[in-house]
């Protein structure tokens, strides 16, 4: 039997430009652009980037908030890529999200329980005893039973979060893609929300997705590392040995650039030139040599390989760990 939860296989999103009276198709945003890769059952996957790389819409692609453009997700062995609205609801109790702003993401309108029990609303769960219910799941995620008559705004913005953690395991799900669940919060709050998280993953055998550009939280909560950039994935490997060896440039930038917690220490950071390109007008060949500071010629004209070198360590780069 497979150990497999989520596998996704040449997944494309791209957002159409229209333009003109009849709203033509002039151009299209190329946010997710043909990856793939694999989930396993009790682990943590963390993806990383730069802002704009595509992480958050994968994401949402993987839950069908946003409709792929082409390839397949595949959920516990179940293609659901073509599901319909009905199906994908029930498919959504073992697959759940946690915003980046917890705030944003709860209604301001419905009190803490009323929150958590849409969710049994609507899979017609715990009938009769959706009160006990949402306390144990409050209580669960560090929040007293008793402030559950609440309202959003009346909580701080790690206990908002926290909330949003006790929503998403209403319906005991198997998988839960976190979108930067801490980069709105204080580094205190931070710490005690990704100690929870770690918690809650052991207690309930619980997948995580960990969508971040924080790279040093990405490092203490992922088991395995993917890197993205400009939609594309370029260099996955276990988390230690991305940060000790890694063999792609822009990954290597993006470890250089990481704070060291040290009075008097100089870190020399790898600076990248130039901006990100446009999703829109994607450069050929690498996507990343008119930043790259070892690109040569072939690296304009061909997409280099994506290679396993070993230990589960992928890369795509003409040059890997030349730099």
């Amino acid at each position: 039997m497979s150990n497999t939860i989520l596998e996704i296989q040449g997944l494309k999103k791209y957002f159409p430009i229209k333009k003109g009276l009849f709203s033509k198709t002039v151009a299209n945003v190329k946010a997710v652009d043909n990856i793939s890769l694999k989930v396993s059952k009790g682990e943590t996957l963390g993806l990383v980037g730069e802002s704009g790389c595509g992480k958050s819409t994968t994401g949402r692609v993987i839950l069908r908030l946003h409709e792929p453009t082409d390839g397949k997700i595949y959920f516990s062995g179940k293609d659901i890529t073509g599901l319909s609205l009905s199906e994908m609801r029930e498919q959504r109790r073992d697959m759940q999200v946690i915003f980046q702003d917890p705030y944003a993401s709860l209604n301001p309108r419905m009190k803490v329980n009323q929150v958590i029990k849409e969710a049994f609303k609507i899979h017609g769960l715990h009938k009769g005893r959706e009160d006990e219910e949402v306390e144990s799941l409050l209580q669960l995620v560090g929040i007293r039973p008793d402030q559950k008559n609440r309202y959003p705004h009346e909580f701080s913005g790690g206990q908002r979060q926290r909330i949003g953690f006790a929503r998403a395991l209403a319906l005991q799900p198997k998988l839960i893609i976190c979108d930067e669940p801490v980069s709105a919060l204080d580094v205190s709050i931070q710490a005690q929300i990704l100690n929870l998280m770690k918690m809650l993953q052991q207690k309930f055998n619980l997948t995580y997705l960990f969508i971040s550009h924080d790279l040093s939280v990405v490092r203490h909560m992922s088991d395995k590392i993917v890197v993205m950039y400009l939609g594309q994935i370029v260099e996955t490997a276990k988390a230690d040995d991305l940060y000790t060896n890694p063999l792609h440039p822009y990954t290597k930038a993006l470890i250089s650039s990481i704070p060291v917690p040290k009075p008097g220490f100089r870190k020399e950071a790898l600076r990248l030139k130039g901006d990100v390109p446009s999703p829109v007008n994607i450069p050929s060949g690498c996507r990343f040599h008119s930043r790259c500071p070892i690109a040569q010629e072939i690296c304009s004209k061909y997409d280099p390989e994506y290679r396993d070198y070993g230990e589960e360590h992928m890369c795509a780069c003409h040059f890997a760990g030349k730099i």
